[in-house]
Order: C-alpha cells, then structure tokens, then sequence
C-alpha cells in the first residue's frame, strides 16, 4: 500500500494520528532505500532525465527506472515526457525539506 492510497479511501476530514500512521510509514519505507535518496538527491535542485541519472549514479537503467516507480507511485517524484525522455523532479517542496532536514540532521550526527 502506498502513501496516498490509504488516504484516498478516506473521507475528506482530519484524520486522526492512528490513521496517519500508516501513510507516514510508507512515505518512511519508501525512504529508506539508499538508491532512492541518491536518486532523490540528484533532482533536489533540477530535473533529471533517467539516461542522467543512470549515468550519475551508475546503475542500470533497469535499476533506476525500478526505483523511480516506487518513487511515483509514493509520489515522492513528477515526471514528464518530452520525445522519447522521461524528466523527473521532486513532486512538492516538502519533499524538498524532508531530504534537507534529513541532511542536516545525519550531518549533525557524525
């Protein structure tokens, strides 16, 4: 189950923490791949085609393209289409932030 899977079969109100739960836990899971914060560390301040990233973060294309689809499906990631490319870039600017504060929080431990 993903992140907003959960919360699209509940009724527009304010769910309660117990029902947050397990969208938060997902949105955690899909974090907690090194590849998919290297991947997400690689768009924080542009778009990315995947020829790009494979090439960046030197993977397989098969790899890469796996991973960009948990990505999506958690909505962690947008893509577009442009010819035969595929740009993808953080979906909000709270993603944005969690990396950051996830950064600064692992640069604060060592």
């Amino acid at each position: 189950m993903n992140i907003y899977s959960y919360m699209a079969k509940r009724k527009r109100q304010t769910p309660t923490l117990e029902e947050r739960a397990t969208p938060i836990a997902a949105l955690f899971k899909a974090l907690s791949d090194a590849t998919r914060v290297r991947i997400l560390s690689s768009i924080l301040d542009e778009e990315r085609c995947v020829h790009e990233l494979c090439e960046e973060l030197e993977l397989e294309q098969s790899a890469v393209s796996h991973q960009l689809r948990v990505l999506r499906d958690n909505r962690l990631v947008q893509h577009r289409k442009e010819g035969r490319h595929v740009y993808y870039a953080l979906d909000d600017k709270h993603i944005r932030a969690l990396l950051q504060t996830a950064f600064e929080h692992v640069g604060r431990a060592q």
